[in-house]
């Protein structure tokens, strides 16, 4: 690191630009080493800005200035400066013409932001601060402008040419070149532009939007992909019918385009009318697709459709604000996924990935709130934080006011605030006058840090038919706050009372108290003060609570439920989250018994209430097949982790195992008859059924793979034979490949030649090979993955491949990366440290298992922390590194 550290920029130094630009006019040159961007930006003073005799300081990173003129005349030297970081202009008018002429290398740029190749195309990434490696401009959210983009490129060679906005004129020029102009009538910010240029393939399709209007659909692939799109095709037209049902919002341009590039450092990027997709999150069929990835499909394309309008024309004032666009885009993409599939398994799923990765992040030295105070690179914050917990925090004030008064204030949203650059405060704003409801306690869920733990304490008057129920909000110390200095949050607490015969009524014995009824057996209650106690009237027996129905609020809680609570609320609770929660809650007690016996050198048996449930649930054919499967699967030494003060590696590992391996030998006769059962040949189609089926069977034989018999092996060797899907191909291989029966080792060589042999030209397939055997818990992992980063299928500068070989090891695979010998640490070190000079961005995500250091014993930590210093210690250590690894510090 050098010794000039990066600075923080915080919320509260936030001051409106000096200056606007009212239209942009791109011309782009392609060249690999030598593209030529020509930048026409009428600019003018902001009448906001007190600074009215400010110079013009636009953004610019890696970039050659050729030519800069204002109004059509050459400057003098004398009038600018060229920085690392910036071009300063002085003496300007308050409203004038500027023209650049930069050079940019996008074959060097491996950093994948700004434009950049991957492989045979260009493309674009410009969220959050990729712009600035394009041209010189004002790149921040809140300069919003009118874009105009002629981009020129060798024709045989890149045919397709592609901007935001409606294409306007094309034509071809004598020297084998051709340009296309492309205009977006929408003012938007810089880090919404997108340029695409490659020899690609078309799927068209229309849609007609409810005023009448046809939009013509477009997703560009190489030639080869062309058979993958039909998913992603469908899921877009079913995203834009829904956004038009749901929230009323009507797409507004004549085409709507997604193009699938190969090296991509996200998922996917909204910009306006042209999305530009990493290919696992649009390319799917049957053969080469999971279940999973279908989902993950429909998901994303949905995503990057509504920001349309939470994101595009709404956009954010800056990026403290990002949660702005996509909190609220995460929530409505996933009440989508909920209204298309199961909501109840979304719901699962969702709350899953709060508990296990998002929980973390909060007790971490990354924790952050959904609006950070401040950064340094604003990269590191597109965390789970600001997407998953932003987007739960959106839920719970859609809970509070109810979908018609929360669809009332989105519309108020959208009509205050189109074609500007708003706040969380704006959006909040616009939900409270909508409703009527104060929400100012409410948005502390944005400024405080940390996950809250909810105590919950009750008692039952048998005399009075009172039942009292005490509730205690705990803040943790966060980097930012000491629990001290927080307040009280707004929780609201979704409720139930399980009596002996189902549900009892509720009635509040205070009427002042706020709860929200639903119906006379459910409420919602609202927990506004440090400690609050509730009294119901008339319960007619001791109950057992329902806690957090539908996990109402992503907090942590604890009430000192029985197992017997957990065995009846799991058999009997009505709402499906509450009931998954009964099954985890009571696996984690048996797996914390095993852990115990683990450290004291002693044997111990499954509880049976465990097995029972199971049992139940494998014999209960009214079920959704989707959620058998979900309680099925023991709690993940990921989230084991989480529970505990100090992670014990092996002992969650090896009791986790000898829990399920016991469940196996158990329940072997029911989980056979359950594979037998859902074991159907039929057409493969991406729909709930299917997928609950194929889901519960592949559950089953996870299972009878921990057998010491060879039922589970012939039955994987089988199912890889004669699957005629992903989903079923990958849940045998990863079976045999994790397996520890005698005979798996062999078969396990066999099948993963086989699968290579079949699928090395499909790039997406090769990855699940790769990740397949990153995260085989067997002895031996590091070894393995080190094979692999030589392997051909590996690519270094791939950011999928990194993801899928090192990211999928260092995250996914605890006890191989944690061993002892603080050997997957180094390992993790030297991938940073490379990373760091070539792609910044997929090296800071690394970092993440390293900063969890003070979570492990102190052997582990010391290893740990060598590893962070040794990254700390590097020369031109980037802002994205530099910021992850200090703070972890």
């Amino acid at each position: 690191m050098t010794d000039s550290k990066p600075a923080a920029i915080f919320l509260k130094d936030y001051q409106v630009p000096d200056f606007l630009i009212d239209r942009t006019q791109l011309k782009f040159e392609l060249d690999a080493e030598r593209t030529r961007v020509t930048a026409n930006l009428s600019v003018r003073r902001n009448p906001e800005s007190e600074n009215n005799a400010a110079d013009l300081v636009l953004h610019g990173q890696e970039m050659q200035l050729e030519a800069i003129s204002i109004d059509g005349i050459a400057l003098d030297k004398s009038r600018y400066r060229v920085s690392e970081n910036d071009l300063t202009v002085s003496n300007v008018a308050d409203v004038f013409e500027l023209q650049t002429q930069v050079l940019i290398n996008p074959v060097a740029n491996t950093s994948l932001e700004g434009l950049y190749k991957s492989r045979t195309m260009y493309c674009t990434q410009c969220e959050a601060e990729g712009f600035r490696k394009i041209t010189y401009y004002l790149d921040r959210p809140d300069v919003q402008s009118e874009f105009t983009t002629t981009v020129i490129g060798n024709k045989a060679e890149f045919p397709v040419l592609l901007s935001n906005g409606n294409a306007i004129d094309r034509g071809e020029m004598d020297d084998g070149r051709h340009y296309a102009v492309w205009h977006d009538p929408f003012r938007k910010p810089a880090y919404l532009f997108a340029l695409v240029a490659g020899d690609l393939a078309v799927v068209e399709d229309k849609f007609t939007t409810c005023s009448g209007r046809s939009v013509d659909l477009q997703i560009f692939v190489e030639t080869k992909d062309l058979d993958k799109c039909d998913h992603a095709m469908q899921s877009l037209k079913n995203a834009m019918r829904w956004d038009e049902e749901v929230y009323g919002r009507e797409y507004d341009l004549d085409i709507y385009m997604i193009v699938a590039v190969d090296d991509f450092n996200m998922g996917a990027m909204e910009n306006k009318g042209l999305n530009i997709f990493n290919t696992s999150c649009v390319l799917a069929k049957p053969e080469t697709t999971t279940d999973v990835g279908f989902q993950r499909v429909e998901a994303v394309v949905a995503h990057e459709y509504f920001h349309n309008w939470s994101g595009n024309r709404v956009t954010c004032r800056d990026w403290f604000q990002l949660s702005l666009k996509e909190g609220f885009t995460v929530f409505r993409d996933a009440e989508f996924s909920a209204d298309l599939n199961s909501r109840t398994v979304k719901r699962v799923e969702d709350a899953t990935l709060l508990r296990t990765m998002q929980f973390a992040e909060d007790g971490g030295p990354m924790a952050h709130p959904v609006q950070p105070a401040s950064f340094i690179e604003i990269s590191n914050f597109y965390t789970l934080t600001i997407y998953e917990k932003g987007a739960e925090v959106v839920r719970m004030i859609h809970t509070l006011l109810g979908a018609e008064q929360f669809r009332a204030g989105s519309d108020l949203y959208f009509e205050r605030h189109d074609g500007q650059a708003a706040t969380i405060d704006d959006f909040v704003l616009a939900m409270e006058d909508a409703s009527g409801e104060d929400l100012g306690q409410f948005k502390r869920w944005y400024s405080q840090a940390g996950t809250p733990t909810v105590v919950v304490e009750d008692d039952y008057n048998e005399d009075s038919g009172e039942y009292r129920i005490r509730f205690k909000q705990i803040q943790p110390d966060t980097p930012d706050m000491t629990a001290e200095q927080k307040q009280p949050l707004l929780i609201p607490v979704a409720l139930g009372l399980l009596g002996d015969a189902g549900h009892l009524p509720l009635q509040l014995k205070d009427e002042e108290i706020n709860a929200d009824t639903e119906d006379n057996t459910h409420c919602v209650l609202r927990l506004k003060e440090a400690e609050q106690e509730f009294v119901f009237s008339n319960v007619r027996e001791r109950p057992v609570p329902a806690l957090f129905r539908g996990f109402s609020a992503p907090v942590k809680w604890r009430y000192n439920y029985s197992r017997d609570d957990l065995q009846r609320l799991a058999v009997a609770e009505e709402d499906g989250f509450s009931r998954w929660d009964a099954v985890q809650q009571l696996a984690v007690a048996v797996i914390d018994d095993a852990i115990k016996a683990f450290n004291n050198d002693r044997d111990t048996s499954v509880d049976q209430r465990l097995v029972q449930a199971y049992r139940t649930l494998l014999s209960d054919r009214a079920i959704d097949k989707a959620m058998v499967a979900l309680m099925l699967q023991l709690p993940s030494e990921a989230y084991l982790s989480e529970l505990a003060d100090e992670v014990d590696v092996e002992a969650i590992h090896v009791a986790r195992q000898s829990v399920k391996k016991q469940l196996a030998e158990a329940l072997k006769f029911e989980l056979s008859e359950c594979f037998a059962e859902n074991n159907t040949q039929q057409q493969y189609q991406p729909v709930a059924e299917q997928i609950a089926q194929r889901s519960l069977r592949n559950s089953c034989l996870s299972y009878l793979l921990c057998l010491d018999d060879e039922l589970g092996i012939s039955l994987a060797r089988q199912q890889y034979r004669e699957a005629n899907n992903m989903t079923d191909t990958m849940a045998a291989l990863t079976g045999v490949v994790n397996s520890d029966h005698p005979r798996a080792g062999e078969l396990a060589k066999e099948l993963l030649a086989d699968f290579y042999q079949q699928w090395q030209q499909e790039a997406l397939v090769v990855n699940q090979w790769l990740m397949t055997q990153a995260t085989c818990s067997l002895p031996g992992g590091l070894e393995r993955v080190k094979r692999l980063m030589e392997h051909p299928a590996f690519d270094i500068n791939n950011p999928n491949k990194v993801r899928s070989l090192i990211g999928a090891f260092c995250n996914n695979n605890p006890i191989n990366f944690h061993d002892t010998s603080g050997a997957g640490y180094e390992f993790l070190a030297d991938q940073i440290i490379a990373l760091n000079e070539s792609n910044p961005q997929i090296a800071s995500r690394l970092i993440t298992p390293l900063t969890k250091w003070r979570k492990y014993n102190q052997q582990r930590q010391q290893l740990m922390r060598s590893a962070l210093q040794r990254i700390e210690s590097t020369e031109d250590l980037s802002k994205d590194v530099y910021e992850v690894v200090s703070k972890s510090l």
